[in-house]
């Protein structure tokens, strides 16, 4: 979940959401106001950053933008560049997704695209953009690597123009992905991540993700939360003196809040209340075959 301070020069501070080595997640929150000084800064790797809020204007190779909230700005390794705040008071937020080289080449397209410097508010590109807050903010089942790799690919689609061709999964292609989510299942108590998980398939962290969508029809990280989550309605029916707080552990959540904002969301009540409904519907019905054993 996204933490409040958030980019690294003057009036900005950042927070590094997720850091995997092929896609990192930083949530940057900008302070600055008109008149602030700008400073030159250097994009370290290709990147994608979704505004989420406020607006600000961006300067790179000689061409400039002003980017409000919905827009992508998308960075070019090595490029320079400088942003002002020239028109709006209350600084910015971005979500910004860093891609490894290695990301960038599997994606395809026109490596042009990511020297674009900015691509304004589209429809295709904003739900994708959302997406992303949503899974900062514990509000998906969709992991963050996963959402850049996503937002990656259709941001190249609607640069270049071109749609994507539909993957296609024959039998080798199926069996590895349902021996992927076998091995899922196996390990969905441990801290699992998307490279982790493709490297176990044989398969680059992109490919792997657009494969297991396809056969299974979730997203890996959804099919582990989904595996945790069926573990903890055993466990929640199953042991009764259980606390809630070592299902979570035991399931694999990494801690008490995001298990019970998790469990909710799927089941419309907290754990504690599913524990207590399950407990009664069995006390029915074994109230109801002693009374037939006793008849």
């Amino acid at each position: 979940m996204l933490s409040r301070p958030c980019r690294t020069r003057v009036n900005a501070m950042r927070t590094t959401t997720l850091h995997e080595g092929t896609v990192d997640v930083v949530e940057y929150c900008c302070t600055a106001r008109p008149g602030d000084p700008s400073v030159v800064e250097v994009h370290p790797r290709f990147s994608i950053s979704y505004v989420r809020r406020g607006s600000f204007g961006y300067r790179s190779r000689g061409a400039s933008f002003e980017l409000v909230a919905g827009s992508l700005l998308v960075g070019w390794p090595e490029d320079e560049y400088v942003c002002s705040h020239e028109h709006h008071e209350g600084g910015d937020e971005c979500l910004s997704f860093a891609f490894a080289p290695e990301i960038v080449d599997e994606v395809g397209g026109d490596p042009d695209a990511w020297q674009i410097g900015s691509v304004p508010p589209l429809p295709e590109l904003v739900v994708l953009g959302e997406l992303g807050q949503a899974a900062a903010g514990g509000g998906s089942d969709v992991r963050l690597d996963e959402v850049g790799l996503m937002l990656a690919a259709r941001f190249v689609e609607v640069v270049s123009g071109r749609e994507r061709r539909p993957i296609e999964a024959g039998a080798r292609d199926r069996r590895r992905a349902v021996e992927a989510a076998l091995w899922l299942d196996e390990h969905a108590q441990e801290a699992i991540d998307l490279e982790m998980t493709a490297g176990e398939a044989g398969l680059s962290p992109f490919h792997f993700l657009r494969l297991f969508t396809k056969v299974v029809g979730v997203t890996p990280h959804q099919y582990v939360v989904r595996s945790r989550l069926r573990r903890a309605a055993r466990l929640l029916v199953d042991d009764e003196k259980k606390p809630i707080t070592e299902i979570a552990f035991d399931a694999g959540f990494g801690d008490l809040s995001n298990f019970i904002r998790t469990f909710r969301r799927a089941a419309g009540i907290s754990p504690g209340d599913f524990r207590r409904e399950a407990r009664n519907d069995r006390k029915f019905r074994q109230d109801r075959s002693l009374g037939r054993s006793l008849r």
